[in-house]
């Protein structure tokens, strides 16, 4: 084995990225390790924040991270491509090529060799085979999807402006099939930014007379897995937006111009959003060929304790793709707070877990929950060690904790003074930039 250790990360969402960053800074600055991050796009975008980007009130080019610049200022390598295959005996992992928009390609297949493999290739939308789900609807789990609906929402404002004051004007519908953060976020981020459009010429799309909006659950609450408190504080918030909530109703069929529900109930819809329900990957269940990682039927990585694969020590897996057991027996959650401490605990631990020494457990630490109501206010609960269970929270101090949240990102990829830079060009920004993407 090589002296110097060659790690190689798959996957460059918000765990992947903070983990290649500390091990740059911890092992790569040293020369102790090659480390190397793999991922599909060129640049980083805080999945948290992807309901903003679609509804237009996130610039997502003032912020979003250069995959090769994060790199260079981190001791780490960046390799453009996708996981195509894994083989076990060899220690390598397949890329397959990159293309432009042209469908010319950008890099050629290849083969990474490594000697520590860590996947952290998140995880995507859920439409549970739903008639008409992949066809007929948006999924916001990449920021090409979230561009993409943004794109489809100024087109139809553009056009709803062409209709002459004396015609009959049917206004505009969105549909969002899934009550969770990431709908209930993207419903309140609409209604803002609707009052926004208005207010740069768009007044053919007023919140409450001519944009529909519509949030569709399943489950008999909003915000199902969370407190029930915060579910009812989304509900209440969302009402008083004019945002039309149908609970225990369950999707059976997704059409060109609406929804039909298990009731009967069918709802027409102009843009339709599903943002129910996560899944990983499915090539995941095959990764390795003849020899393949063990998955469960979510497609996830099955993973000890330490964050190892239960097949191969030598592979690593966490946040959304990885399965991983608690010593109390419960699972640590698809949530962005999972993923980040995980992170930080390989960033701690990995260096040992190579060398064959013991390691504590990962232990999930439930921090509470934060969803903001874009503009109006957020809602949360918070648990620590100081507090039995957990406490609501909600308003402006809301607010603050879920903008800290963001702050907690941006710290562990550039450090506080990298931070305060940002935070200042964000204030800047705000007093001479539109409040909107406009195009």
């Amino acid at each position: 084995m090589p002296t110097v250790q060659r790690i190689v990360i798959v996957g460059g969402g918000a765990g992947g990225l903070a983990l290649a960053t500390q091990l740059g800074q911890r092992l790569g600055r040293k020369g102790l390790a090659e480390i190397t991050l793999v991922d599909a796009a060129r640049t980083h975008v805080w999945k948290p924040l992807l309901h903003q980007l679609a509804a237009g009130s996130y610039d997502a080019h003032a912020e979003e991270i250069e995959y090769l610049a994060q790199a260079s200022w981190n001791h780490f390598k960046f390799r453009l491509g996708t996981l195509d295959g894994l083989d076990r005996a060899s220690k390598t992992v397949q890329l397959g090529a990159s293309h432009d928009e042209t469908g010319a390609e950008v890099t050629p297949a290849q083969q990474l060799p490594y000697d520590t493999l860590v996947i952290a290739v998140g995880s995507q939308t859920n439409d549970f085979g739903t008639p008409g789900a992949a066809r007929h609807t948006i999924k916001l789990d990449t920021p090409q999807a979230a561009r993409r609906f943004n794109d489809r929402l100024i087109n139809a404002c553009i056009r709803a402006q062409t209709v002459a004051p004396d015609a009959d004007r049917s206004g505009l519908t969105v549909a969002i099939v899934g009550g969770g953060a990431t709908g209930v976020e993207l419903a309140a981020e609409l209604h803002a930014s609707a009052r926004m459009l208005a207010s740069y010429g768009f007044d053919n799309i007023h919140p409450e007379k001519d944009l529909r909006l519509v949030l569709v659950e399943a489950a008999p609450r909003l915000l199902s897995q969370l407190p029930p408190r915060l579910g009812e504080a989304a509900q209440r918030e969302l009402r008083k937006l004019s945002v039309e909530v149908h609970t225990d109703e369950k999707v059976v069929e997704v059409m060109a111009d609406g929804l039909r529900m298990a009731s009967g109930k069918a709802i027409a819809s102009d843009i339709t959003v599903w943002a129910a329900g996560v899944k990983a990957a499915d090539f995941l269940k095959t990764l390795g060929g003849e020899r393949p990682l063990q998955t469960n039927r979510l497609n996830q990585l099955m993973v000890r304790q330490n964050l190892q694969s239960t097949l191969d020590p030598d592979i690593y897996a966490f946040g959304d793709c990885a399965a991983c057991q608690q010593p109390d027996g419960t699972w640590v959650p698809p949530r962005a707070q999972a993923a980040y401490q995980q992170a930080m605990y390989l960033a701690r631990r990995l260096p040992q877990l190579m060398n064959g020494e013991p390691v504590p457990a990962f232990v999930y630490t439930d921090q509470g929950s934060l969803v903001s109501l874009a503009e109006y206010s957020s809602v949360g609960s918070l648990m620590g060690r100081l507090t039995r269970g957990s406490f609501f929270i909600e308003g402006r101090l809301a607010k603050l904790m879920y903008w800290g949240l963001h702050k907690q990102h941006q710290f562990a990829l550039g450090g506080l003074r990298k931070t305060l830079l940002i935070t200042l060009s964000e204030l800047i920004d705000h007093a001479h930039r539109p409040r909107i993407k406009l195009h």
